[in-house]
C-alpha cells in the first residue's frame, strides 16, 4: 500500500488582526495556490481578554466562504442582510461572502478562555458573484463519531470514512469537496481516514503531537500532504488535530485583503463597489 508523503511542514505565526485581536495564522496569501482550495487557517486561543475583546468590528468579504469553528468562547455574528447569530463552544459559524456580506465578529465575554479557528475557502469564478448565505450549526448539529482506538472524530463537513464508520458531516460542497475533521486522539491510538486521490490533505496538530506515515509532526506545525495514497495518524500521548481536505479549483486566485478573486479587474470592482456603498447588492 502507497501512502501519502509529507511535502512540507510548517509552525504558525503570531499575528494580529480585527481591531487587534493577537492569534495564530497557520498560513494565509504567501504560497496560497499550495493551499487550494483553503485559502487561510487562522488559530486564536487566549485567557487574556485583552487578546481578543476588541473583536472583529464591520469589514467586508467577496469570493470565497468562511468557517469559524468555536472550540471555547462566546462570539456574536452581525451582518448587513440582517443575520445575527452567537457562536459557542462547539459551535460552527459557515458563512458564504459570495458578492459580498458586510459582518462584525464580537466576543460576549470580557473574560475566560476564547479559543477557536477560521478558515477561508475559495469558491470557484462561476460562484464568487453569486448570492450571499449565512448559517450556525449548534454543537449537536456536529456529528460526533468514535472510531477505533476510542478516536472521536466531529465531521465539519464531507464525509468521515475509516473502513468501518462512515458519517457525513454538517456541510457539502460540490465544488471543492471540503473535508473538515477535528480528531480527539487519546494515547496510543491511530486513525486512518479514507480520502480520495486528488484531495489536497491539510493536518494541523493543535495539542500533543502526532506521527502521519511514520513522520512526526509537532504541536502548532501544518503538515501538508501528497494528493495520492493512504494516511494513518497515530499518537503516543494523546493529540487534537484539524484535517484540513479539498480538491483543488486549479483557478487564478488574486488577493488584497478580505476579496479573493480571480483577476485584478475583479478586485478593482469589488473596491468600486464598496466605495460607492453598493457592495453585496
Amino acid at each position: 500500500m502507497s501512502y501519502r508523503q509529507i511535502l512540507e511542514q510548517r509552525p504558525g505565526q503570531p499575528a494580529s488582526d480585527g481591531a487587534g485581536v493577537n492569534l495564530t495564522r497557520v498560513f494565509a496569501e504567501q504560497g496560497v495556490p499550495r493551499f487550494d482550495p483553503f485559502l487561510m487557517l487562522d488559530e486564536f486561543g487566549s485567557a487574556n481578554p485583552d487578546d481578543y475583546v476588541a473583536g472583529f468590528p464591520p469589514h467586508p468579504h467577496r469570493g470565497f466562504e468562511t468557517i469559524t469553528y468555536m472550540l471555547e468562547g462566546r462570539m456574536r455574528h452581525e451582518d448587513h442582510l440582517g443575520n445575527s447569530g452567537l457562536l459557542q463552544n462547539g459551535g460552527v459559524q459557515w458563512m458564504t461572502a459570495a458578492r459580498g456580506i458586510i459582518h462584525s465578529e464580537m466576543p460576549e465575554q470580557e473574560e475566560g478562555v476564547m479559543r477557536g479557528f477560521q478558515i477561508w475557502l475559495n469558491l470557484p469564478g462561476k460562484d464568487k458573484m453569486g448570492d450571499p448565505g449565512y448559517r450556525d450549526f449548534d454543537p449537536v448539529e456536529i456529528p460526533r463519531v468514535r472510531a477505533a482506538e476510542g478516536v472521536e472524530a466531529r465531521v465539519i463537513a464531507g464525509r468521515f470514512d475509516d473502513g468501518e464508520i462512515s458519517q457525513e458531516g454538517a456541510v457539502q460542497r460540490p465544488h471543492s469537496e471540503p473535508h473538515i475533521f477535528d480528531l480527539d486522539l487519546p494515547a496510543h491510538s491511530r486513525v486512518s481516514p479514507r480520502l480520495a486521490d486528488g484531495l489536497r490533505v491539510l493536518l494541523y496538530v493543535y495539542e500533543g503531537d502526532v506521527h502521519v506515515n511514520g513522520q512526526s509532526i509537532g504541536k502548532g506545525r501544518l503538515a501538508r500532504l501528497s494528493e495520492k495514497g493512504a494516511l494513518e495518524i497515530a499518537t503516543d500521548a494523546g493529540a487534537k488535530v484539524l484535517l484540513l481536505a479539498g480538491r483543488p479549483l486549479g483557478e487564478p486566485i488574486v488577493q488584497y485583503g478580505p476579496f479573493v478573486m480571480n483577476s485584478r479587474e475583479e478586485i478593482e470592482q469589488a473596491l468600486r463597489d464598496y466605495r460607492d456603498g453598493v457592495f453585496g447588492q
